[in-house]
């Protein structure tokens, strides 16, 4: 999420959550800002954004890591609010029949409701 623009700037979905699945959504998202200087990049102490492969893509990128301590999500906290809204305002309660099924409902909500419809307050 660029924080500026408050919008979802690079997403991918997958059936496993790890790195390689960071890296493309970063990539999405560098790609996107047309390769911006001088960008932060706000994440947990999870594996996922402190493994090597992680980092040395956030390393060629020329983007500087800022981790949150343990226990303190308020660095992250814009992004942890968007993925609750998104479970709460547009997710079925019964799930989705399937995996396309859902990657297209979510990107909907990404592109379409979240960053063109839904209010935002800063």
């Amino acid at each position: 999420m660029d924080l500026f623009a408050r919008k979802v700037v690079g997403w991918v979905m997958s059936y496993s959550p790890d790195t390689r699945l960071a890296a493309k959504a970063l990539s999405m998202a560098f790609e996107v800002r047309g390769g911006p200087k001088g960008v932060m990049f706000h994440s947990d102490q999870g594996s996922t954004y402190t493994s090597r492969n992680y980092r040395q893509l956030l390393w060629r990128y020329q983007i500087e890591q800022s981790i949150s301590r343990r226990g303190n999500c308020w660095n992250n906290s814009p992004m942890e609010r968007f993925v609750r809204s998104l479970k709460t305002e547009w997710m079925p309660t019964t799930g989705y029949r399937s995996f396309i099924e859902a990657e297209k409902s979510v990107v909907n909500y990404i592109i379409g409701y979240y960053s063109k419809v839904r209010p935002h307050q800063l």
